[in-house]
């Protein structure tokens, strides 16, 4: 890290998703723009009923933003922002949530470690920051892939470790990489697009790589502390179309890269996840009940069946 200016051969350009908060966008551009590596350009995808962006961010120089009221959803503004990097020959496109902050040290230390590591004989797709929750001090943890299923993956080391697939947000991509596989699958709408795009890079012989070192400040999820006979636990409090995408394109991809006999155990564990979400909802949550139960419904069914794109009647 001592010569951060070797570094700055590197052109990086940033992508936002946005959706009606444009407070968290601007604290999200703001902490982009304070990195001791500069980013060149930040494109933003408003996918906000109504434009609501622009004057929060007319004083900050070198910020695209795309209007895409009829709402795209992260794939279709992922889509867009790679499209975009390749075309303007970047190096690097480092996407982001809206809810997402980086520590000002976050973009030298991933450049840094993937500028050391990064050769002919190991090839980086994606190297990432460590997402943390502040709201219950949790790390969000990457996936891999295990015979039917994805599930979170965390090293404890203070080294750069593998995993299939980083999170969205904070996810700094090798354009050389994206060059390589189709661009992020837009029927997916807004969950699962990291898990699909991260192991498909693995698969054509890139690695995903976290570093523990280069921290991301991240809102996943809505959390709520609650108890079970006793018990304190931490529960997601999900949208009625959240469930849906959820159950529906987890359950597609785990049928879709499991082999042989692991698609039978990807199709129980897939039930079992839908019944366990349904209890939660039944227990814990307090709004929309049957709609939520029929999300999980739903989705998971049209999931089995393979049927993608943007579906849930909400939307």
């Amino acid at each position: 890290m001592n010569n951060i200016y070797s570094l700055q051969k590197y052109k990086v350009a940033a992508y936002i998703t946005a959706y009606e908060d444009p407070k968290a966008v601007l604290q999200c551009v703001q902490a982009i723009k304070t990195q001791l590596v500069p980013v060149t350009t930040i494109l933003i995808v408003d996918n906000s009923i109504k434009k609501s962006i622009d004057k929060f961010l007319i004083d900050v120089e070198n910020v695209i933003v795309e209007f895409y009221p009829e709402n795209i959803g992260i794939s279709g503004g992922l889509n867009i922002a790679i499209k975009w990097a390749i075309e303007q020959e970047y190096d690097f496109l480092w996407a982001f949530d809206q809810d997402s902050v980086v520590k000002k040290d976050c973009l030298n230390k991933l450049l840094y470690h993937y500028h050391t590591i990064n050769n002919h004989n190991y090839l980086i797709g994606i190297i990432a920051p460590t997402a943390i929750d502040l709201r219950n001090d949790q790390i969000v943890e990457g996936a891999v892939f295990v015979d039917d299923h994805f599930t979170g993956y965390k090293l404890d080391t203070t080294q750069p470790y593998e995993c299939d697939a980083p999170i969205t947000s904070g996810s700094l991509i090798s354009i050389a990489a994206a060059k390589t596989i189709s661009p992020p699958l837009v029927e997916l709408f807004i969950d699962g697009i990291d898990l699909d795009y991260g192991l498909r890079l693995v698969q054509q012989g890139f690695h995903n790589l976290i570093v523990p070192d280069a921290i991301m400040y991240h809102n996943f999820g809505n959390p709520i502390k609650t108890k079970f006979f006793y018990k304190e636990l931490t529960v997601q409090k999900y949208s009625a179309l959240r469930h849906y995408y959820i159950c529906r394109n987890h359950t597609y991809l785990s049928n879709q890269y499991a082999k042989g006999w692991y698609r039978l155990t990807s199709w129980m564990r897939r039930m079992k996840y839908m019944i366990h979400a349904i209890i939660l909802i039944l227990l814990y949550d307090s709004e929309h009940k049957l709609l939520k139960i029929s999300a999980c419904l739903t989705g998971t069914y049209h999931g089995l069946k393979g049927k993608l794109g943007k579906t849930w009647h909400e939307i």
